[in-house]
């Protein structure tokens, strides 16, 4: 019988316990980027006014539904989330939203809706308008089980036109792809 040295034997061990270990890890990465990703219900966008103007109102709501739209469509596209359909809980959303307080300001109702949906997160979104050249938009991410703020991000934009609100909700949607890119739990 041929004797093999100890250190031989452990070299041995300790090798093919690396590789173990790597494939492990190659196997969990693969499965995870399989996944699909989390899901995401977009309440939708609401607008917050210092000088209300009536003759711009009805523009200003098709904009809010446009960016909805295009934040969707922007987050579908760049896989960062699983964006559920709100319309088989329409009615759950307006009666949260009955209570006359922009949806963004209220945790619990964010949560009641996320709950309701089913989903693991819950966005609201607001656009703040200083004046006609001044806005921002915004959005707040939030865990459904905790409650807990996982992203907020805003974008400030230059001009009241559907161009300046899609440019901004597109950038924004850029922007947490490129940090998700370079971390893989942003926005979670």
């Amino acid at each position: 019988m041929i004797a093999i040295p100890a250190r031989s034997l452990r070299a041995r061990f300790g090798l093919a316990l690396v590789a173990l270990v790597a494939a492990f890890a190659f196997a969990s990465s693969v499965r995870a980027a399989d996944a699909a990703p989390d899901t995401l219900a977009l309440i939708g966008f609401e607008l917050i006014e210092e000088h209300p103007d009536a003759s711009r109102h009805a523009a200003q709501q098709a904009r809010l539904k446009m960016i909805e739209d295009a934040f969707r469509t922007e987050v579908r596209a760049r896989g960062l989330y699983t964006m559920v359909d709100n319309a088989p809980h329409q009615a759950l959303i307006e009666r949260v939203r009955g209570g006359g307080e922009l949806v963004y300001r209220c945790p619990h109702c964010l949560a009641e809706i996320g709950e309701g949906m089913g989903v693991r997160y819950v966005a609201a979104g607001w656009v703040q308008k200083v004046s006609n050249l001044i806005l921002n938009v915004n959005v707040e991410i939030r865990e459904v089980g905790s409650n807990r703020v996982v992203l907020v991000k805003s974008v400030d934009m230059r001009g009241n036109n559907d161009d300046s609100w899609l440019r901004a909700v597109r950038y924004l949607v850029r922007d947490i792809e490129k940090k998700r890119a370079a971390n893989p739990r942003h926005g979670l």
